[in-house]
């Protein structure tokens, strides 16, 4: 489901769905650990001055209802194990509500997280190819990993822990005042000191975490692509010039997350500093009370007990207060791409037969950020169920055609248009257009899989029949009966374990066992020998009668037995006609296939 997020606590809204009744049963259980935390101080406090001392018990408290319900204070004094036990229970009573509030804060945490994982991944497929483009791979998924779980970690142990800890606080004082108001009220002096240099360190640690984050994205994206391009590395001997870039990135990432934990550093040792004068001078003065005779040695002891009980939840307040600094850098982040405008289809756009004419209408198309035209005022048509071939060299504008055609980039009204049987391809759902289009690539990308679950993965339906039909008009059988596990094949991560003309030819029996009206060949034949391209054609002619097929190439051999073949050079049609037409025009099209013969002739 699209939504667009004005807030971060929107958006943080919008994950929690569903997770939210584990985490309120988590804060049910975290208020009762807090409330059991409360009472062995009072425990302590009774034995000493009531038990072991003499002091008379406090009326109508509830440790006076326990000890009249054993026997009254003589049996108590007679037996002191009944405190024991009461102490036992109570720690027994607090474990199983520590166990529940751990319990359903994990469930809470691990449901929050599935359905952010899936709500960001479906919304990452639905982005224009652009915004992909515009965005690094390893800085995607270092937003879906690491800026993920800061925020698992921050809803799961900071933000669940501040029900427990405001409870406690709260507690705490309300205990420290009824034993003594104004030492409680020297312990209270010190919270906004801390709450205020928590509050200085919170917007510095928060600046300096976005930017280590945003390195650690960078640092991702050089190990990404060095990962899965490690074959170019070693092919052109550049080990050491991508360990250099690495270590020199590297170094910049370690310099700010240094820096960060500096700040971390300070922010902890200060308040190990207040908290640490905090019981000094609460400490001095209990023990002045106690030699005056305002204190009893039971609630001195029970008093510093919740004052080491308070100082923790205020130091864990400042940590959350320091680390909703990640989690709001990493919200942001996440925001970032839930906000990206998805890609749309028009409200009546129509599902049409794909089978007729392919017409190119004064199309013109810029990047994005660029400032010249790719494509310059295109006209051409394709006639339906014929062979076209596009010839140019590297930058002419042949595949922006075809990725505009299948509206991978977008073609905004004023740069022309493109019509499949007489509809705009605008006014066309996206999915369909592109169910209906086959495009096989010069670099086909393949998955870790099987062979045949790469041939069938645009179409999970189509039998193994198929896919062997599939493999044998793309001249891929004959390798894969050299394969020890035929189409059981394993192959590694973008076709690792396959040449570059086997890979080709797997992404051609891909886009074959689909059987689209429309098929797209983007040099996807630049790495097969010319007796392979010829054969792949010829087994092409024959069995996709029927269908539209667009060449684009750089080898005319390719191209050469097309319907009509389309020169394009500087991002518009230079020439065009049938391959003795345009050798007879003596234009650039003769000048490459002279060159091109003559570079065979050498070779034979």
């Amino acid at each position: 489901m699209e939504k667009r997020f004005r807030t971060k606590s929107e958006m943080l809204a919008w994950f929690m769905k569903g997770s939210v009744p584990y985490f309120a049963l988590s804060v049910f259980f975290t208020l009762l650990v807090s409330l059991l935390d409360m009472i062995n101080p009072r425990i302590i406090s009774f034995t000493v001055d009531s038990v072991i001392g003499d002091m008379p018990p406090e009326e109508g408290s509830l440790i006076l209802r326990f000890v009249n319900l054993v026997g009254g204070m003589d049996a108590v004094k007679n037996q002191l194990f009944l405190i024991a036990v009461l102490v036992i229970t109570i720690a027994l009573a607090r474990a199983a509500a520590r166990y529940f509030w751990k319990y359903f804060n994990a469930k809470g945490a691990e449901t929050f997280m599935e359905r952010t994982r899936n709500i960001v991944f479906h919304h990452l497929m639905e982005l224009p190819s652009q915004w992909h483009s515009e965005h690094h791979t390893g800085d995607i998924i270092q937003r879906c990993t690491s800026d993920m779980e800061t925020i698992k970690m921050f809803l799961s142990e900071q933000l669940s822990s501040l029900f427990r800890i405001i409870p406690m606080i709260i507690l705490a004082f309300a205990f420290m005042y009824h034993i003594h108001p104004r030492l409680m009220l020297y312990a209270f002096l010190f919270l906004p000191v801390i709450g205020g240099y928590s509050l200085y360190f919170h917007q510095k640690i928060g600046s300096a975490f976005r930017t280590a984050d945003e390195e650690e994205g960078k640092l991702s994206a050089i190990a990404q692509e060095n990962l899965t391009g490690v074959r170019v590395v070693r092919a052109f001997g550049k080990e050491q010039y991508e360990k250099s870039r690495f270590e020199a990135k590297n170094e910049t990432y370690t310099s700010y997350w240094i820096n960060l934990m500096k700040l971390m550093a300070s922010f902890w040792c200060s308040g190990d500093v207040l908290t640490g004068a905090q019981i000094l001078i609460l400490t001095s003065l209990g023990a002045v009370y106690c030699v005056h005779g305002q204190l009893t040695a039971g609630e001195f002891i029970a008093f510093l007990t919740y004052n080491t009980m308070m100082i923790w939840p205020v130091r864990m307040l400042g940590r959350i207060i320091a680390n909703l600094s990640k989690a709001g850098v990493s919200i942001s982040r996440l925001m970032e791409i839930m906000n990206a405008e998805p890609e749309r289809d028009e409200e009546d756009a129509v599902c049409p037969d794909l089978s007729g004419d392919i017409v190119f209408d004064h199309v013109s198309y810029t990047f994005e950020n660029g400032n010249n035209p790719v494509i310059e005022d295109v006209n051409f048509t394709v006639k339906a169920g014929t062979t076209v071939g596009i010839l140019g060299g590297t930058g002419s504008g042949k595949s922006t055609l075809m990725y505009l055609l299948a509206r991978l980039y977008p073609l905004k009204e004023k740069e022309g248009s493109i019509t499949i049987s007489g509809v705009d391809i605008r006014h066309m759902k996206a999915k369909y257009l592109r169910r209906n289009i086959g495009m096989v690539l010069q670099e086909p990308y393949l998955f870790s899989r099987t062979l045949e679950e790469n041939i069938r993965i645009a179409s999970r339906e189509s039998d193994f029949e198929a896919v062997e039909e599939a493999a044998r008009i793309a001249s891929l059988d004959e390798a894969v009966e050299r394969f020890e596990d035929g189409f059981e094949t394993f192959v590694g991560e973008r076709g690792v374990t396959l040449s570059g003309g086997q890979k080709q030819r797997a992404a051609i029996a891909q886009m074959l066992v689909r059987k689209p009206p429309v098929m797209v060949f983007d040099d996807s034949l630049s790495a097969v020998d010319a007796e392979t391209d010829a054969k792949i054609r010829a087994a092409l002619a024959e069995n996709t009668a029927g269908s539209t097929v667009i060449l684009i190439a750089h080898r005319i051999t390719t191209l050469m037995h097309a319907d009509e073949i389309f020169v394009m050079d500087d991002g518009r049609i230079t020439e065009h006609g049938s391959h003795g037409e345009l050798l007879a025009k003596n234009g650039m099209y003769r000048k490459i296939y002279d060159l091109q013969m003559a570079g065979l002739e050498e070779e034979g």
